[in-house]
């Protein structure tokens, strides 16, 4: 994985550590998407969820990774080296949500006519 990747969408993405500079990083773009990851863990489980915290140490075995799963209020830890690869499987709730698309909305919204023109927030689930 590289810098450029997290400049690129990443919903549906699904990553796969080849080192550990590459796991550190693939972590760090999960906490900072905001939508639900999988974990693909070594063991062969997938937990699916919204990961809200980490903790990088110096080793793999000491660092750390929360994530709330999908459908639970339960908060699960997971190490580092237990994490084989992520899937960037939920949807990204800020996509398309930039001040620069607002403004390009508004002005096609504007150039058509229309009246009364105002940010709208979205309805949550």
């Amino acid at each position: 994985m590289s810098t450029a990747m997290a400049k690129t969408a990443l919903q549906g993405l699904v990553w796969k550590a080849e080192n550990e500079a590459d796991l550190r990083e693939g972590i760090e773009a999960a906490f900072d998407y905001r939508g639900d990851v999988t974990l693909l863990l070594k063991n062969g489980a997938r937990i699916e969820g919204y990961l809200f915290d980490r903790r990088s140490r110096a080793s793999l075995d000491e660092s750390q990774v929360r994530l709330i799963p999908t459908g639970s209020q339960q908060k699960l830890v997971f190490r580092y080296s237990d994490i084989a690869g992520i899937e960037f499987s939920g949807r990204d709730m800020a996509a398309g949500k930039r001040w620069q698309d607002w403004v390009r909305r508004y002005a096609e919204k504007k150039a058509a006519g229309e009246k009364n023109i105002q940010l709208e927030p979205e309805r949550l689930v």
